[in-house]
Formats: structure tokens, C-alpha cells, sequence
């Protein structure tokens, strides 16, 4: 990523203003170059190098006390996370978090500074890479932030700790850096908060969700084995690929008529693979699963159902004990994202006060998941919330409404949110918020 020299007036530009809004408006139009350079150069999960650099270096030269590389991942990695820490004299430690990596996406939005980025994934396989989750516009809005805040010292006291994140696509980088002692090197917040855009909302409005926000994940990958034989002899064999084809039809009822339909989940088959020949029916069919939901006891039953349904399809089939299917948990999982009620209520008010009523707005929980919450630590130790930010320009989404045409989502290669209202909006609820938290 190359080096922006156009951040460096920020400070002097913090410095002059008068209140949060005159102060955004100012610095807005190198903020969206921010945006636009970011999202020209996105990074993978696990391979963030150059964006947690230039977060760092910005945060530094705004007067923070940087550290770099922090984070361990469970294969022994180091991880590419970023803490930040301003003292202001004696009061509550607030954490501000932001994500860095990008997805394995090849860009179709046509803007100028679309990503053209190539890049080898962690299997080695080269994947085009894009910012389709609007990481791009977080780590521009910590950027505005932490400047705001290193000049609006004689504003609020106590210790300020701005995290870069890594990794939050594959759901290991907040536990990385936790493994790693951030919390006894760096102090434990009174508060942690975070933002995410959100490809429904309007830009220039939030939304500020009480409870359960965004849905538990744990990753699930099944082997489907079989004996394989020539395609002209399928009785010679114990087919795994159409073992494999009623198990994903299968489960299928395991949220319908398995879970109650007051407890929501969602069971979504993403990879499959078996097979190097058309004539050839292979031993083992490889498939790739997540598994969502609010409750823990409801993600453990469906844990179990997705056992009990594969073995059995298996046993149905007639394949021998020795080679009964093979369901494991992975490494990508989550709890709920859960935002503490009083915290989220205040907060709420913080917006109001920003922006207006009319600009923050009501939504509801999703089923999408993220790793923010574990800096709450499990039993939410910790009040944590995560904001979310509108990122669509009002025509597109009265026109998908008009014509019933969805909007594009997070993770599309055509995700593109509005800069300058996004960021802005972003900047002012922020600071705003760190200010409630830690004000004199």
C-alpha cells in the first residue's frame, strides 16, 4: 500500500475546529482519498501487513502510543493487529475497535478506484480481493476518530485504546489478540464499541440494537465416505456423492422441523467437493457448513442432528463401520454478538443527540456473525456494542424498493457504499460516543 502523505495535515485540521460536525466537514474530503486508497489496496485475512502499517503510522503520528503484530493465532502466527493507546489522567479505559481485512472477491462495481488486487488465499490459491464488507470505510473512520479525539484531550480523560483488527472474516483475529495478553499488557476497558456499515440502511442514519445483535457461527466440515468404483459398476460401490446429495437435502428439516420456530437458525451447505473423473465414482465427498443461531443449546443441537443425519444416510447406504462419516467442528467460530442493554440505550441517546432522531433508526437482529463480541469477553464481562452505520445512498434504496430489485449485499462483488455521508456519520457517532464515555 502506498504511503498517503495527504493524512498528515489531519492534525492541524482537528485542531481548528470547533465542534464534532465543523470538524468532520473539514477533514472530509482527505478522509474519502483515505477511503479510496484503502479500497484500492484491500489485504486477505492473515495477510493484513500493509494496512495494519499504515493504520499504525497513522495513530502514531497523531500522538498515540502504537504497538504492532499483536495477536497469536492457535497455529503459532503472529497476527497483524494494531493497539493504540492514549493516557489522558485518571477515568474509564473505552476500547474502539476496528477490522482491516478484505475478502477473497474480484471487484464488478466499475468505480474508478475499484480493487484490481490479486492475491493467494491460505490454501495457495490465487483469488481476486476486494473491501466488499466495508472494512475500508472503518479503518478510515477509526482514522478520523482517533485524530478527533488526540484534540479534544481537555474533552474527556481516562485511557483510550484503538484497536486494528485482524481477520474478522475468518473469526480468529479478536481471539488472536486476546491469546496474546491484550488485555493484561494493555489494560481492561470499562467499555468496547464498534461499528459496522450495513448494506440496507441509509447513509447518514444508524441503528443501535439492544441484546442478541448478529447470530453464533461455528464452522462444520463433514467427509462423506464411500467405496468408490468405475462409473459403469455403482454396485461395486457405497456412492459418497449421492450420500453427500441426501445429506444436504436432509438437512435441510433439521431448522424446520427439528428447532423451535421461536428459535432462529440457519444450516447453510457452502463448499462441496468429491470427484477427479466423470467415470469415476470417487471415496470421499468433502463438504463445508456453517451453523447460526442465538441460543448455544440450539447451536449444540443442531451439532448433534447434523451427526446423527450423516451416519445415518451412511448406515442406510450400507457403508461398513470402518468408514462412517466424519463430522467435525472448525476453527471459525463465534458466540453472539450481544449488545449490552444499558450501554446500547445510552448510546442510542448519544446518536439522537449527533444526528437527530429522524437519523437513528430501528433494526432488527441478524443472523450474519462476527467476532467484536469476544472483546466483551465470554459472560460479557465487558458492556460492548456495535453500531450500525447506514452506507446506501437513499435513491438506490428507493429505487430497489420501487422495483423489488435487492440491493447489493455485504461480501458482493457490487457493494459499493457512499463515501463522504458514510464516513462522516461514521466519525461524528464515534467520537461522539467516546466522548459520552469518557467525558469531563
Amino acid at each position: 500500500m502506498k504511503p498517503l502523505a495527504l493524512l498528515v495535515p489531519f492534525i492541524a485540521i482537528f485542531a481548528s475546529a470547533q465542534d464534532i460536525p465543523s470538524l468532520v466537514n473539514v477533514a472530509l474530503p482527505q478522509l474519502v482519498s483515505t477511503y479510496k486508497e484503502l479500497h484500492q489496496h484491500p489485504e486477505l485475512s492473515h495477510q493484513e501487513q500493509h494496512t495494519s502499517a499504515f493504520l499504525a503510522d497513522g495513530l502514531r503520528k497523531a500522538g498515540y502510543e502504537v504497538t504492532e503484530n499483536v495477536g497469536q493465532y492457535t497455529d503459532g502466527k503472529r497476527a497483524y493487529g494494531v493497539v493504540a493507546v492514549m493516557k489522558n489522567g485518571s477515568g474509564p479505559t473505552v476500547l474502539v475497535r476496528t477490522d482491516m481485512d478484505a475478502l477473497p472477491v474480484e471487484e464488478q462495481t466499475g468505480l474508478p478506484y475499484a480493487s484490481h488486487v490479486r492475491a493467494k488465499n491460505d490454501a495457495g490459491e490465487e483469488v481476486g480481493v476486494m473491501h466488499a464488507c466495508g472494512h475500508d470505510i472503518h479503518i478510515t473512520i477509526m482514522l478520523g476518530v482517533g485524530r478527533a479525539l488526540a484534540q479534544m484531550q481537555n474533552q474527556w480523560h481516562g485511557t483510550l485504546i484503538l484497536i486494528g483488527q485482524p481477520a474478522e472474516e475468518a473469526v480468529d483475529g479478536a481471539r488472536a489478540m486476546l491469546n496474546d495478553n491484550l488485555y493484561a499488557r494493555f489494560g481492561k476497558p470499562n467499555y468496547a464499541i464498534a461499528l459496522h456499515d450495513d448494506a440496507t440502511l441509509e447513509a447518514g442514519k444508524v441503528s443501535v440494537i439492544s441484546g442478541p445483535a448478529l447470530a453464533a457461527v461455528n464452522s462444520v466440515d463433514v467427509a462423506m465416505r464411500g467405496l468408490g468404483s468405475h462409473g459403469a459398476r455403482p454396485e461395486m460401490s457405497k456412492d459418497p456423492v449421492v450420500m453427500a446429495a441426501e445429506f444436504v437435502m436432509a438437512i435441510q428439516t433439521i431448522v424446520s422441523r427439528q428447532i423451535p420456530p421461536l428459535d432462529p437458525a440457519v444450516v447453510t451447505v457452502g463448499v462441496i467437493h468429491g470427484g477427479t473423473r466423470r467415470n469415476i465414482i470417487p471415496d470421499e465427498v468433502k463438504m463445508s457448513l456453517t451453523v447460526r443461531s442465538f441460543s448455544d443449546d440450539v447451536q449444540k443441537q443442531i451439532l448433534a442432528d447434523l451427526k446423527r443425519t450423516a451416519e445415518g444416510i451412511a448406515i442406510a447406504a450400507g457403508v461398513p463401520s470402518d468408514r462412517m462419516p466424519l463430522v467435525t467442528v472448525g476453527a471459525e467460530s463465534s458466540p453472539v454478538t450481544y449488545n449490552d442493554p444499558e450501554l446500547a440505550d445510552r448510546l442510542r441517546e448519544v446518536c439522537i443527540r449527533a444526528l437527530g432522531s429522524a437519523s437513528v433508526v430501528k433494526s432488527r437482529p441478524e443472523m450474519v456473525s462476527e467476532d467484536f463480541g469476544l472483546f466483551g469477553l465470554e459472560g460479557h464481562q465487558i458492556p460492548t456494542v456495535q453500531l450500525r452505520l447506514g452506507a446506501v445512498a437513499p435513491e438506490k434504496i428507493a429505487e430497489s424498493q420501487r422495483s423489488g430489485k435487492p440491493l447489493p449485499s455485504l461480501h458482493s462483488a457490487l457493494f459499493a457504499p457512499l463515501p463522504e455521508p458514510t464516513i462522516r456519520t461514521g466519525v461524528i457517532v464515534m467520537t461522539s460516543a467516546v466522548l459520552d464515555l469518557m467525558g469531563k
